[in-house]
Order: structure tokens, then C-alpha cells, then sequence
């Protein structure tokens, strides 16, 4: 049982410390717009994640056959992160600091995209799919209440980690002028770009050497 909550705790901090396109998108999220905004996106990643457990530990010929398709996930997931830098680059217009801080309302379908959003983004991950396929193989041998005890603490620690990341950037958007704001969403947009280039380009070269 002991071993159970320590791999649940040192799988969470894995997590928890891994820098990718998910925590850029909080805390794009959550200067733009309402804390609301960034729970719904999160909440995308959080059943992600969960569905993916799921998935490695009671379906692992399913979870089988996705890893062999490792190449088209990783497109997939680029070309979306691909999508969203051109969007937020290009097309977005941003609020001004005077106009966030009088609220900005967002529609029960906006809620809707930003959830399948963070649900895509995670699902269509590699490195994703690839860290749950580890950590349910070190835990073959573990019996069902060590394992739920395990994936449990690490979906925790995770959930409590991002939620004091949808604060911490809420204090920090007090301290934003316009211009600053504006170099925030310039930065998630390019950065969406590198980690989509990185993902497709992984995904051609990694899986395909030859």
C-alpha cells in the first residue's frame, strides 16, 4: 500500500512540473477571461486524462492499438495546436486591461469549445498517451485498490497543482497594463506554434526513422 501512494505521489509530481501547451492556455485563459473559463478548459484535461487511465488499465489491447498510431495522434494534436496559434496570432482580438476587469461574459458554447479544447489538446498528445502506457505497466502487478489508490493521489495532486495555477495567474493579471497583456497572448500563440511543430515533427521523425 505504502508503494502505491508513493508511485501515485511521484507520477503527480511528474505531472504536475511537465511544461507543456496546457498551462500556457490557463494562464492565457484565466488573464483574459473569467476563472470560470480556465476550470472549463482544465476540466477538458481532467477527464482526458482519466478516460486514458481508464483506458490503459482495462482495455490495454484498445490502449494497444493506439500507441501503434503514435504518428497520426501526433499530427492530429500539432496541426490542432497548429490551428490555434494561427487563430490567437492572427485573428484574436484581445480585451483591454479597463475591459477585462469589468468582466466579460462568455456563452454556455464558448464554455463548451474551451472543455473539447483541453480535451483535444491532452487526448491528442503522444507524450500523453505515452506517460499513462508507463505508469499502468509499472502497475501490472498492483491489485485494483493499490491502483485506484495510485492514479486517485496523482489525479489529485494534479487537480489542487492547476488549480493554484488558475489563481496564482489570477494575482498576476492584477499587475498586467494592455501592452503586457497583449505580449502574454503573442507568447501562448507562438508558443502553441512550437509545441504543435515539435508534435508533428516528433510524431514524422521519432516514429518514422527510415
Amino acid at each position: 500500500m505504502t508503494e502505491a501512494i508513493v508511485s501515485g505521489i511521484l507520477l503527480g509530481l511528474a505531472l504536475i512540473f511537465t511544461v507543456g501547451p496546457v498551462i500556457f492556455t490557463v494562464i492565457k485563459l484565466r488573464i483574459n477571461y473569467s476563472m470560470s473559463s480556465a476550470f472549463y478548459f482544465i476540466s477538458g484535461v481532467w477527464l482526458s486524462d482519466i478516460l486514458w487511465i481508464i483506458t490503459a488499465n482495462h482495455f490495454s489491447g484498445i490502449f494497444g492499438n493506439l500507441i501503434d498510431h503514435k504518428t497520426e495522434i501526433g499530427i492530429a494534436g500539432g496541426s490542432l495546436l497548429l490551428a490555434l496559434s494561427i487563430y490567437y496570432l492572427f485573428f484574436k482580438k484581445y480585451k483591454t486591461k479597463a475591459e477585462l476587469d469589468q468582466g466579460i461574459k462568455i456563452g454556455k458554447a464558448t464554455h463548451a469549445r474551451l472543455f473539447i479544447t483541453g480535451f483535444l489538446m491532452n487526448s491528442l498528445n503522444p507524450g500523453v498517451i505515452a506517460l499513462w502506457f508507463v505508469a499502468t505497466t509499472k502497475s501490472l502487478a498492483n491489485t485494483p485498490n493499490e491502483k485506484i489508490i495510485t492514479f486517485t493521489i496523482c489525479m489529485g495532486l494534479c487537480i489542487a497543482a492547476d488549480i493554484f495555477k488558475i489563481n496564482l495567474a489570477g494575482k498576476l493579471r492584477e499587475k498586467l497594463n494592455d501592452r503586457n497583456i497583449r505580449r502574454v497572448n503573442v507568447a501562448a500563440g507562438l508558443l502553441y506554434c512550437i509545441f504543435g511543430l515539435a508534435l508533428i515533427i516528433a510524431a514524422l521523425v521519432t516514429y518514422h526513422p527510415h
